[in-house]
């Protein structure tokens, strides 16, 4: 089973002030008519931010394949096995560590001893239903 990730109104904020920030520094940059060998190699940086911030917006998503939580956002992927898995924190927010989500208030997903990592699908309460599914031994806590 497939889930997006829910994109809320400060993350995609961020990520729209940013793209657009850069796009009128370039542009200001292009018009003025002051572009030099090394402002190439500044405008292809600029560029390849902008890339990587929507490749992260609108490739973040996760799967609950048959042998584990599939995730990716953007170029950053991987996997965890249910069996790893230990518990589910619902409606909070990791601020530090592994990140591949693009909301807030979502799933703290705690694995092996001391790894968790951060998502936020579009539903928390189906997504739950679903892993459960797979493994009822994860305990779920808010």
């Amino acid at each position: 089973m497939k889930f997006n990730s829910r994109k809320d109104i400060l993350f995609s904020s961020i990520i729209i002030g940013v793209v657009l920030l850069i796009l009128i520094l370039i542009s200001s940059d292009i018009l003025s008519g002051d572009v030099g060998s090394l402002d190439y190699f500044a405008l292809t940086m600029a560029l390849g931010v902008i890339f990587l911030l929507l490749w992260m917006y609108f490739g973040t998503r996760y799967e609950l394949a048959a042998d584990g939580l599939v995730y990716q956002c953007g170029p950053m992927r991987g996997k965890i096995s249910y069996d790893r898995i230990r518990e589910i924190v619902k409606g909070k927010t990791l601020w530090v560590g592994l990140k591949p989500a693009t909301a807030r208030k979502g799933l703290i997903v705690k694995f092996d001893r001391f790894d968790e990592i951060y998502i936020s699908p579009d539903t928390n309460e189906r997504f739950i239903e679903k892993i459960l599914e797979k493994n009822p031994n994860i305990k779920i806590s808010e």
